[in-house]
């Protein structure tokens, strides 16, 4: 009979699970954040999170999301594999000027938690009259051609 034996096994899998706990470290509170009209939207997946533990501030420009996961596994309980992460989570976002802080909303809903912020009035694209030397004045919008431009085919 042949055994194999692999005296570096248990030291391999030993460090493929501290290395997966330390990517995973990084990656607790995955978000994304996208611009919807006159609105920055950042989606956080939060699973498992009790929805009393979130706890959402705004001070000057910095917006801190923080919560609590708690683990499944009781005292007595013999766990067999534990990878998902539990505890008190953070993580902050610095904000550009551009947005009303004042106006910040959030909703959680199926382990995401969706933040709503929306862009300051000052901020948004605005239309601009244009004068000439010859009093003609005509309006400049930020996202179009401006009056009277000639477009060409070739």
């Amino acid at each position: 009979m042949l055994l194999r034996f692999d005296p570096f096994r248990d030291a391999d899998r030993l460090t493929e699970q501290a290395l997966s706990v330390l990517r995973s470290r990084g990656q607790v509170m995955a978000l994304d954040a996208y611009r919807h009209g006159d609105e920055l939207v950042l989606q956080v997946d939060l699973p498992g999170v009790d929805p009393a533990s979130i706890d959402l501030t705004v001070e000057k420009n910095v917006l801190t999301v923080s919560a609590e996961r708690a683990s499944a596994i009781h005292d007595g309980d013999e766990a067999v594999v534990a990878e998902r992460p539990t505890g008190r989570f953070s993580r902050q976002l610095f904000l550009g000027e551009g947005l009303d802080l004042a106006r910040v909303g959030a909703h959680y809903q199926d382990g995401v938690l969706t933040v709503t912020v929306p862009v300051a009035e000052q901020a948004r694209p605005r239309r601009v009259e244009v004068t000439t030397a010859g009093g003609r004045a005509g309006v400049l919008d930020a996202r179009s051609e401006p009056a009277g431009a000639a477009t060409t085919a070739a």
